[in-house]
């Protein structure tokens, strides 16, 4: 199937890599309302529904600071969300709803401090480890117009465009 949108609960859908969009960097969040979120609980949906861990908003095509992450029976909100602290360093697979079927082992810190603020604006200040620090980065990044094959070697980036045209019938 070479369509770059997968349709998925809570009227999002998330976008599949090469999509350029996956490769811009989102804006600031500045409004705090309803419908901020409305597209929070959107987001939430689309994930569950796709037994994500996590989702980003430039994952369903808007370009804003906003991701949600959900693990271990707890849920996050990052919305303007800024690593202050990281230490140690962990390397763990990770997928992404972006790349189906595709998995990676990437190297990132174990502990993080992230200061971010809710849907209402308040800020939070919010630690984590292991798997959690690892999605909480993960999603990040995708704010950022990064991807996780951006941190391996051309070799397995090579390998995973061509497990993706496979994948898509050599569409994509």
């Amino acid at each position: 199937m070479s369509e770059e949108f997968e349709a998925v609960d809570g009227g999002l859908k998330i976008l599949r890599y090469p999509n350029p969009i996956l490769k811009e960097e989102s804006k600031t969040v500045e409004i705090f309302d309803d419908e901020l979120s409305d597209f929070i609980s959107k987001l939430f949906a689309a994930m569950r529904a796709s037994d994500g861990v996590g989702l980003a908003a430039p994952q369903v095509g808007v370009l804003k600071k906003i991701a949600v992450v959900e693990y271990d029976q707890k849920s996050y909100v990052l919305i303007n969300p800024e690593v202050i602290e990281s230490d140690g360093e962990q390397l763990g697979e990770e997928g992404c709803l972006s790349f189906p079927g595709i998995y990676a082992n990437v190297k990132r810190p174990n502990h993080v401090k992230i200061k971010a603020q809710d849907e209402t604006g308040n800020i939070n200040i919010l630690e984590a480890e292991g798997y959690t620090a690892r999605a909480f980065l993960h999603e990040m990044d995708h704010l950022n117009g990064k991807v996780f094959i951006d941190y391996l070697s051309n070799l397995k980036k090579s390998a995973i465009r061509k497990k993706l045209m496979k994948n898509t019938g050599g569409h994509f």
